[in-house]
């Protein structure tokens, strides 16, 4: 059986992004020259930036009335370009997201570098589609699944503004747990699959789910669906009382001596100081190490 390889942490190089300043529970943030705040529970140190530039954001995000205080003359949407694409953010209330995670910028990176013509691949929990984005224009045709039709809906409107529209891709708005085990029963194969499930989350008929109940069962189900020559699973997961060590431990039951398992977090650097934010854990099981 192959050792878990040793616990790494990947940094962000994410084009047209920066991390300012984080402490305090906050974060300070340059999305394409937009400036935000946003709150940040891994921030357990103390902010290094003063006052005056945590004041020139143009938007921070109120935990306490779930809304954004957006300055007069910022717009609420914005694009970004990113890794040859291009992403739209946007300020919506209700979300302290924008619609962009470039912790992720190395899952990104290697999706591109392993993207071949003639291989699929499955991304559950969708998001707003920049693993889609990547894998589309790296070859890999892309199934993309999210219980959310405004994410949905981004998602496609991310590869419009890219002027990928006729690339290779199906929308599915299902419950991710539900539409696996329906893609079972039909006997539907991927070569790559990425999941990025949150800590809870409901499908779109209510269905619940809860990482620690579920995740287990829910990686087993999955790995039904890797082809014969498959080429990597990456899990992201953002629940703050979780180990990488924890969904490692799973591929190796899952898998045994067939993929290397690589595990670790994602984390950002600051611009002007030694800090790193940690931001998620990541698991990539894969035959050959990635």
């Amino acid at each position: 059986m192959q050792d878990i390889q040793t616990i790494k942490v990947k940094f962000s190089e994410c084009d047209n992004y920066s991390l300012l300043d984080s402490g305090d529970g906050m974060k300070l943030e340059n999305f394409a020259g937009v400036r935000i705040i946003r709150p940040e529970p891994k921030a357990w140190w103390k902010k290094d930036l003063p006052d005056s530039e945590w004041g020139q954001a143009s938007a921070s995000f109120d935990t306490k009335t779930g809304k954004w205080n957006v300055k007069k003359g910022q717009e609420r949407s914005w694009r970004m370009d990113l890794l040859g694409f291009k992403m739209e953010l946007r300020l919506n209330d209700n979300s302290k997201h924008v619609g962009i995670f470039p912790e992720q910028d190395p899952h990104w990176s290697l999706i591109k570098v392993h993207g071949s013509k003639g291989r699929s691949l499955l991304n559950i929990f969708g998001y707003t589609g920049a693993a889609t984005l990547a894998a589309l224009s790296s070859g890999f045709s892309v199934t993309h699944v999210d219980a959310s039709l405004p994410s949905l809906s981004w998602a496609k409107k991310n590869l419009e503004i890219s002027g990928m529209s006729s690339f290779p891709v199906r929308w599915i708005l299902d419950d991710a747990v539900k539409f696996v085990r329906r893609e079972i029963r039909r006997g539907k194969k991927y070569d790559a699959i990425i999941l990025d499930p949150p800590a809870f989350g409901r499908g779109p008929k209510g269905e619940i789910w809860k990482m620690e109940a579920s995740i287990k069962e829910f990686l087993c189900d999955v790995s039904s669906l890797l082809s014969d020559d498959p080429l990597f699973i990456i899990l992201t997961i953002y629940n703050i009382e979780a180990s990488s060590l924890m969904p490692a431990n799973i591929f190796v039951d899952i898998f045994g001596d067939l993929m290397s398992v690589d595990c670790g977090e994602l984390a950002i650097k600051h611009k002007n100081s030694a800090k790193n934010l940690p931001m998620s854990i990541y698991n990539i099981c894969s035959k050959k190490k990635i």
